[in-house]
């Protein structure tokens, strides 16, 4: 079964040997340009989508507007996504050993932020490179429980951050 990466994991890329992706930097943020009058009584937020070539050839990136997905909640609604305020990576080689990386700003409403799934498909030199996702949340503190996401289950990015925990634990005997 496919698993989702957890918010700040690199993903590689078996196609386009060294590459590699991550979605990181999930957090509140207001947007440097003012809020979008389509965001009134959302909460905002920003992502961060870093791609790094680890590997011998340059590689052409197009990560732009519509190949990143933002769905909020345990019903997996989309975010609202402010184009305007976001950065994204148009046409850019990334040569060995360099990073690009694109900044994303987003709204929603504060309830539904703990439980956060980005879907990024890029483009790689004019192919489409495998879509990649990401699980997280806004808000999650380790010390408290997450907000039930319906019917007493906990929050898939609670899960997932468990899950983690847990595997760590039983490796540091």
């Amino acid at each position: 079964m496919y698993e989702p990466n957890v918010v700040g994991d690199w993903q590689e890329y078996d196609e386009h040997a060294g590459l590699r992706v991550r979605v990181h930097g999930l957090e509140r943020a207001e947007p440097p340009r003012g809020r979008d009058d389509a965001a009134e009584g959302l909460t905002y937020f920003r992502l961060r989508v870093t791609v790094e070539n680890r590997g011998e050839n340059r590689f052409g990136i197009h990560l732009e507007d519509g190949q990143i997905d933002v769905r909020i909640g345990p019903d997996g609604e989309s975010a609202f996504v402010d184009w305007r305020n976001s950065q994204f990576i148009e046409g850019y080689d990334v040569y060995p050993l360099r990073r690009a990386t694109a900044v994303m700003y987003g709204a929603a409403p504060e309830a539904a932020l703990g439980q956060v799934d980005v879907q990024i498909q890029m483009r790689v030199d004019d192919d489409w490179a495998d879509r990649r996702l990401w699980t997280g949340g806004i808000g999650l503190d380790e010390a408290t429980p997450c907000a039930p996401a319906g019917a007493g289950r906990e929050s898939l990015a609670h899960q997932v951050s468990k899950f983690l925990r847990d595997q760590a634990e039983e490796g540091t005997a």
